[in-house]
Order: structure tokens, then sequence, then C-alpha cells
């Protein structure tokens, strides 16, 4: 199949945490077959901050984040079997859904995909007159990044076709264990940008935990934490691109996940950093949130915390050999049941239905 992708960004992981996502699920879509052309716009300082370069698994267009570059990338859609709109695009999001809808062939297949979809449903709510609400009956199917049924019920009720999680996962080709790198040594790192709706638990969880143990070292990586006051124990090192995503996670004794409120609120939401931290065989932390039993088992493959001081009591009691059977318990885990190349199969089947749904259509 054809399939036309409109995204933020496949070749840029700068403020844009799709990409890890993007770039594992389409690189195993290409494997089955299907020639995938992703859409991005040269926005938000992405390209000088590529981490990768076009792959071989697609064609990329970045294009100008303007109206004539809108323009020129939507007609490609006309050509495809398959069209995708992401969520969070971050320019022209609303004429980029209404567009892929118009250009379209009348037998393509219609995707809206929604890489943050707490987030988006908490607008959806909030605004009666939101553009998705219009156009989601017209989309043949909504995937999600996660939220299992929570997320399945909300948008089928705001009038979805069809809702499938397709939830996030490792690509062990791009996220294994290496050696240490002394600029990663700490007790406990933690990685993610900052936003609104994480800052007050990444001060729960992060900087509570630092604060209550003075003598442990704590790394924090991602955008925007700069001048943000913290304990004179952390460590902040900015944007961590994702060719040092794996030594970031193999060398600290442990890493941390912090979801962002929306994410905690609707459960089974794990971020990709799950996923990378146990595919380097990193001892992972995270914060209770409801479906992890789904994905890793708590006390055997990760650790779990209900707060700041679970999370400090955690660091104070991990030693090296049982940090390393958790991460190596992780990493048997997700090798198992949670690659890309599964969510691939799985994804591969949904498009295969849904081709011969429109076609029976027609």
């Amino acid at each position: 199949m054809k399939i036309a992708f409109y995204g933020s960004s496949l070749l840029s992981s700068y403020w844009n945490g799709a990409a890890t996502y993007y770039r594992g699920m389409l690189k195993a879509l290409a494997a089955h077959g299907h020639d995938i052309h992703f859409y991005e716009p040269d926005a938000f300082d992405r390209q000088a901050h590529r981490d990768i370069e076009p792959p071989d698994y697609a064609a990329v267009t970045v294009y100008p984040a303007d109206e004539d570059g809108l323009r020129s990338v939507l007609a490609d859609a006309a050509h495809a079997d398959v069209v995708v709109k992401a969520s969070g695009v971050g320019v022209f999001d609303t004429e980029l859904l209404q567009g892929v809808l118009r250009h379209a062939r009348p037998d393509a297949t219609r995707i809206y995909w929604d890489v943050d979809a707490a987030a988006t449903l908490d607008e959806i709510r909030s605004a009666p007159d939101h553009p998705l609400r219009s156009a989601l009956p017209d989309y043949d199917l909504v995937l999600t990044y996660g939220g299992g049924a929570p997320v399945v019920d909300a948008y089928t009720g705001f009038g979805a076709r069809d809702c499938v999680p397709i939830y996030n996962a490792l690509d062990p080709e791009t996220h294994h264990p290496v050696p240490q790198d002394p600029r990663f040594e700490a007790d406990l790192a933690f990685l993610a940008n900052r936003l609104p709706d994480r800052e007050a638990r990444v001060e729960e969880f992060f900087l509570r935990a630092a604060a209550a143990l003075p003598d442990r070292t704590f790394l924090i990586g991602g955008n925007g934490w700069h001048d943000k006051t913290m304990p004179g124990n952390v460590r902040p090192i900015g944007h961590v691109g994702t060719r040092d995503h794996n030594a970031f996670n193999c060398t600290p004794k442990a890493v941390l996940n912090v979801a962002r409120d929306s994410m905690a609120n609707i459960g089974f939401s794990p971020a990709t950093r799950v996923f990378e931290a146990a595919g380097a065989a990193a001892c992972l932390i995270t914060d209770a949130w409801e479906g992890i039993e789904q994905f890793l088992v708590p006390d055997e493959e990760v650790l779990v915390a209900r707060d700041g001081q679970d999370v400090a009591d955690h660091i104070a009691a991990l030693t090296p050999e049982r940090a390393e059977a958790i991460g190596q318990a992780a990493l048997r885990r997700v090798l198992a049941e949670h690659t890309y190349a599964l969510r691939g199969e799985q994804l591969d089947s949904i498009l295969k239905a849904e081709r011969a749904k429109a076609r029976e259509a027609v």
C-alpha cells in the first residue's frame, strides 16, 4: 500500500517526543512491503537539530511551514491508498485535518493517528467547537499510541467509527545496551522536556527525591530545565539527542519515568522512554499509573513509586545487583512482547482489513 503520513517530524526529536514512535512504527510497517511517504513542516527549529537523515524505510518531504508548502504536500494525498493525519503537527493542524479528507481518493483509507490521546481528548471535552469533533466521523479509523479502553470509549463517544490503541514499543536495533558513559553518571537520571502538565509531577517524583537524598547524584536531561530551581545535587544537561539515549539509560544506577498529568490520569499510556529504558536493560523507576502491569511486572521488571518519597526509598535501597536484575528482566520482557516488529504485524493486519472494507464499499 502507498501510505501518505502527515506528522510533526520523523527526522528530529527536538521538542518532538513522537519521533521515536514514528520511527519504530513506520520502519515496522515498511518491513511488510508498504511504500511510506512522511510529510513534516520545517518548523520549531527541528531541521537544525536532526537526529537522523531520511531513512530507507520512508521517503521524507520537509515542506515550508506556510500556505504554499501546505498546498503542495496535501495534493500528494490523492496518490495514496492510506492517508494518515497525526496529532500535534504544530502548524496548520486544522488545515491538515480537513485537507487530507478533501484530497484523499474516495477509496482511500483515512486515519487520524493520535500520539497524545489524553491531551487531545481533554481539548475536545473543553471545546464543543473543536475541529476534530466534526472531522472524526469522516475518518475510517483512529489509532492512538496508548490509553486502552478509556481512550477507545472516549473516541467512539465523540463519533469515531473505530479506535485502536497501537502502543509504544522497542526497536532493538536502535535502543539496546551499550557501554556506560561518564557524562551520564548518576544514582538517578530523568529525561524529558519541560512541559506545563508534567512539571508538578517532576517536582514531586524527581526533585523531592533529590532533596531527600543530598548525598546522592541526580541527572536531568531535556529541553527547558535551564532556569528551573533545583537541589544542588541535580545536574541539568539540556537536550539529549536520540543517539545518546542508550548511554543515558545504561549509565546511571536507575532511570525515572514521569508521566504527564493527562497520561497518568487516563492510564495505559506508557511513554516511549519506558521501552527505551527497558531495551537498554536499565533499572526503571516509574510513577504509578493504571495498566503498568500490562507492560512490566512491578518489583520484578520495574519499580513503581506513588510519590517522591517512594522514589527516594527505592534509590536508597537499590544495590547494583538488584538494579541489574530488574533491568535484565525488563529487557527480556520487552523483547518478547513489546517490540515494534510485533506492533507492525498488528497494524499491517488492521490496514489490510480496512483496505478490504474500502474496496467493498466502492
